[in-house]
């Protein structure tokens, strides 16, 4: 969840799902809920961490049939960003 998909129904479904809804407020909103900025920064780091397995093309792209090589070729990645970047 972004804040531009920030509405009340949606962060309703997600709590009623289990979710914790870890997402400020549109800024333009009348009565702003209180979220924690600790794990709201956590998920920027996340994002980013993403951004960067996915410039392994063969993981952008998945050329892979079987779940299980998919699932090597990330670890494989995991591996390279740990050791290299």
């Amino acid at each position: 969840m972004d804040r531009a998909y920030e509405d009340a129904q949606t962060r309703a479904l997600a709590i009623n799902h289990g979710f914790n809804a870890v997402v400020p407020s549109k800024k333009n909103r009348k009565e702003p809920w209180a979220y924690d900025k600790v794990l709201y920064k956590q998920h920027n780091e996340i994002e980013r961490y993403f951004l960067r397995l996915k410039r392994f093309r063969k993981v952008f792209t998945r050329y892979d049939k079987l779940d299980s090589i998919f699932l090597s070729v990330i670890m494989l990645a995991m591996i390279f960003d740990a050791l290299f970047m």
